[in-house]
């Protein structure tokens, strides 16, 4: 959600934004609509004022025996008892209208974002790891998957495309990689385990940004609520209407959900094998931190999830999203795209995001700085750290034998029971 104030204040910079955003200049629309629901304002309580003053005036006139003043007073009350509805109603319209406006438009990106148009203008920011160097030529994951356990057939006769049931080696696999990205990020790097609610209102939906403009996105129940396509939602609206102090953040929150998108835009982009499904599992990250902290916590935040790729062994690079590339809440956004050398090339395996205080307008999220009577909105931050079904499709490629096993990454083996090897099956 946008300040109007900053918008009034700052009308060239903010159609800036927008232009790297693609977007056409709305500054001018927006201040003028702010304008008139300001001078509707203000003749509301001109009005209001008047009323209350000229009713107390009739009895003055009566009791002085001016009953041609009482009169007058009476008839002008009665106009603006008429008159003042229809101003209030006036007066609604225009602040529902300026703040869906404000809602739809997304977040103006950061000065060191990079512009552009899609993901062919994101800038690398850096490499890290070894690409494995095979004596044969790599399969890709749903060659390898289905001799360990990724059931694609099943997974469609149950539910539809883009469903897969995991089962055996692989099951066990997929629940050692959530484990083991939990506990990383819990007990090395200080987040705080969260189980949360994984159906939401719709508050929380609109809070980070998923409403109203992205609904097909995601999967509604037949009550009104909605199942949540990332733990984002859930864990950043913990602070939903709250005032926080300064010495309690920054909070750092995690969980490994089950996660549902519809993949409605989407449409014909993978749709073999473990890639891009409606249900999958993610281990993620929030932050909630004051202005001050905000672009240290995007960094560490990243570097978190870097962290776990390293001690799996995974080759991956950091890229910087170009302004046509990124979220819709996000005003900066690293990927980290793991290497599939099935596929040979980078997939993206973790998005982290910093939404400066966007989401937190939506959420009407804030803290006290010590000291000061008023309040600030907070920052927020998520990332992925990561999604489990595209780590488990990175490890099969990358670990994989010529005999179609698979090498256990050491980092998982006290997962696995000391195995070192997953075993296909004949």
């Amino acid at each position: 959600m946008h300040d109007i104030r900053f918008i009034r204040e700052n009308p060239e910079a903010f159609d800036a934004g927008l232009a790297q955003r693609r977007l056409e200049p709305l500054a001018a629309g927006l201040i003028a609509q702010d304008e008139r629901r300001r001078a509707l304002v203000t003749e509301l309580q001109a009005g209001q004022a008047r009323r209350n003053d000229a009713s107390k005036a009739i009895g003055a006139a009566k009791a002085k025996g001016d009953e041609a003043a009482a009169q007058a007073l009476m008839a002008e009350v009665g106009a603006l008892k008429e008159r003042l509805p229809a101003l209030e109603a006036e007066e609604k319209a225009i602040s529902e209208a300026l703040e869906a406006q404000l809602a739809a438009i997304p977040n103006l990106p950061l000065a060191d974002v990079p512009e552009g148009a899609d993901e062919d203008d994101n800038l690398l920011v850096h490499e890290s790891g070894t690409r494995p160097d095979f004596g044969f030529a790599p399969k890709e994951h749903d060659a390898i998957g289905p001799a360990l356990g990724l059931d694609f057939e099943t997974g469609v006769k149950l539910s539809g495309a883009r469903f897969t049931l995991v089962r055996g080696s692989a099951a066990r696999l997929y629940r050692a990689l959530g484990q083991f990205m939990l506990d990383t990020l819990t007990e090395q790097h200080g987040y705080e385990q969260i189980v949360p609610p994984l159906l939401v209102r719709d508050e929380a939906m609109y809070g980070t940004g998923q409403l109203p403009k992205f609904a097909e996105d995601s999967f509604q129940t037949t009550d009104g609520r909605w199942l949540i396509p990332t733990a984002e939602v859930s864990l950043t609206n913990i602070v939903q209407g709250e005032i926080l102090s300064a010495e309690a953040l920054p909070l750092r929150f995690a969980a490994l959900t089950p996660c549902f998108r519809s993949e409605a835009g989407a449409a014909g982009r993978d749709t073999r094998g473990f890639i891009r499904q409606h249900q999958f599992d993610k281990c993620e990250m929030v932050s909630i931190v004051t202005p001050e902290q905000s672009e240290d916590e995007h960094e560490r935040m990243t570097g978190c999830a870097e962290d776990i790729l390293t001690k799996l062994g995974l080759p991956f690079r950091r890229m910087k999203l170009c302004t046509g590339d990124m979220g819709f809440s996000a005003a900066r956004t690293y990927d980290l795209e793991v290497w599939l050398p099935g596929q040979g090339r980078y997939r993206e395996i973790s998005s982290c995001s910093t939404c400066t205080d966007f989401q937190a307008r939506r959420m009407n999220a804030r803290y006290r700085p010590e000291g000061e009577k008023a309040t600030r909105f907070v920052h927020t931050l998520n990332g992925s750290g990561l999604a489990v079904g595209r780590t488990l499709v990175a490890v099969l490629e990358n670990y994989q034998q010529e005999d179609g096993s698979v090498t256990v990454p050491e980092a998982l083996r006290p997962y696995l029971g000391g195995s070192e090897r997953l075993e296909a099956r004949g």
